[in-house]
C-alpha cells in the first residue's frame, strides 16, 4: 500500500485522521507533538491536543503564560507532529501560527467540561508549584468563585492556529523503504513531490 497523492494535503490529513479515530488500539488520536523556539534560539517540543482543523489552520489550545504561548509569541512559526504507530502512519506540519478570534476561543471553552474551565482558571501553567495541595486550594477557590454558574474564559487563556506552509505524509513500508509525500504551499496553491525514505 501506498500514499496517494491528494490535490489537497488537508482532505488526506483529514481521511487519515478519521482512520485514527476508529482504531480502537489508538487511546488519543488527536495527540501532536508540538515544537516552538524560544526567543533564545532553544526548541522545545510538547504534546498538545489538536482541537479542530481546516484550510484555515490546525487548532490547540493553553494558557497563554505558559512556555509554548512565550515561544510562539517570540517566534510565532512551530511543527506539529502526529504518529499513530498502530497504523503505520506519520503526519509533519511546519508553518507560522496565529492566535484564534476571541470569539472561536469562547465558543470551544464553552464546550469544555467545567472541571476543565475550572481547571484552567486554576492553573499557573508552567510555573514554580510548591505542592499539590497549592493546586488544589486554588481549583476549589475557583469553583467557589463561579458556584453553579457559568465559568467564563480567562484572558489568559485561549488558542493558536498552525497555518501550515509544508506538510508531510509518511507511511511505514518493509526494509525502511517508507512511503513519503511532501505538499508545500506556492501562493494558493499546494505543490507534491514523493521523497526518499
Amino acid at each position: 500500500m501506498s500514499i496517494q497523492n491528494e490535490a489537497n494535503p488537508v482532505a488526506l490529513f483529514g481521511a487519515w485522521y478519521a482512520e485514527a479515530k476508529a482504531c480502537q488500539a489508538i487511546k488519543e488520536p488527536s495527540a501532536t507533538t508540538l515544537a516552538t523556539v524560544g526567543g533564545d534560539g532553544m526548541p522545545a517540543a510538547r504534546t498538545v491536543l489538536l482541537k479542530s482543523f481546516g484550510e484555515d489552520g490546525f487548532v490547540f489550545y493553553t494558557n497563554l503564560e505558559s512556555e509554548k504561548a512565550r515561544h510562539l509569541a517570540a517566534n510565532p512559526n512551530a511543527a506539529l507532529c502526529f504518529y499513530w504507530m498502530p497504523l503505520d502512519r506519520q503526519v509533519r506540519l511546519e508553518g507560522p501560527v496565529a492566535p484564534v478570534s476571541a470569539a472561536e476561543a469562547d465558543a470551544y471553552f464553552a464546550g469544555r467540561a467545567r472541571d476543565s474551565q475550572i481547571g484552567a482558571w486554576a492553573s499557573k501553567q508552567s510555573q514554580p508549584l510548591k505542592g499539590r495541595f497549592e493546586l488544589e486550594k486554588r481549583v476549589a477557590k475557583y469553583a467557589l468563585k463561579f458556584g453553579a454558574g457559568a465559568v467564563p474564559r480567562p484572558s489568559f487563556w485561549s488558542g493558536f492556529a498552525l497555518r501550515p506552509r509544508r506538510i508531510e505524509f509518511w507511511l511505514k513500508q518493509p526494509f525502511r523503504l517508507h512511503d513519503r509525500i511532501e505538499y508545500t504551499r506556492a501562493g494558493g496553491a499546494w505543490e507534491s513531490r514523493r521523497l526518499y525514505p
